[in-house]
């Protein structure tokens, strides 16, 4: 079954994304579907792999998890059946700290922290979709990582419920992920060539 098959349908939902073969690598925003292919560069591989192992290794003896795309992160609009979600994303990195969230099939509801690395292919994606969608789900902290020109930008949910004016730093030194204290990333290792 293609994509453009697919595309035919107004909106779909978790119910109808759980049915598709599973070499299809998609994402559904609000019942639309975003392709995911082709696979990720080797560079942006390298940059996912470094990050999930720093915060792995920090992670090892705490009630927070972290997990590696593929990986479903579903976030419901209000308290629909998981069958009824119209959101299901892969994002790169997910921390969760919150275990009701998470079940076989992954998680339901906002991980604390996620973390994009950006594609050719994704990157409009992750930085205007995605970013107001895990603004309106209340994901904590996101990373958008640009693995080419070696930048990070951090938005940081507000009281308000509202990412401020995004941080950008350039990919050195250390950098703390807010809703981890005592986290420190090595950036230098991160964007290491």
């Amino acid at each position: 079954m293609s994509l453009s098959v697919l595309k035919n349908k107004k909106a779909y939902t978790y119910g109808d994304y759980l049915n598709w073969p599973y070499e299809l690598r998609c994402e559904l925003i609000e019942g639309e579907i975003y392709d995911m292919s082709p696979a990720p560069l080797r560079r942006h591989q390298k940059v996912a792999v470094e990050l999930l192992t720093q915060i792995a290794v920090f992670l090892r003896d705490k009630t927070c998890e972290v997990y590696i795309s593929p990986f479903d992160v579903r976030l419901p609009e209000k308290d629909e059946a998981d069958s009824e979600i119209t959101t299901v994303v892969q994002p790169d990195i997910s921390v969760i700290c919150d275990p009701t969230k998470l079940d076989e099939r992954g998680c339901k509801g906002a991980p604390d922290f996620i973390a994009e690395i950006l594609s050719p292919s994704t990157a409009a994606k992750d930085q205007i979709q995605k970013t107001a969608l895990y603004e309106k789900h209340g994901v904590k902290e996101y990373w958008l990582i640009h693995p080419i020109d070696k930048l990070l930008t951090v938005r940081l949910l507000g009281a308000d419920g509202k990412y401020g004016i995004p941080a950008i730093y350039e990919g050195k030194g250390r950098r703390a992920i807010a809703v981890l204290p005592d986290l420190e990333i090595d950036l230098d290792a991160v964007f290491r060539e």
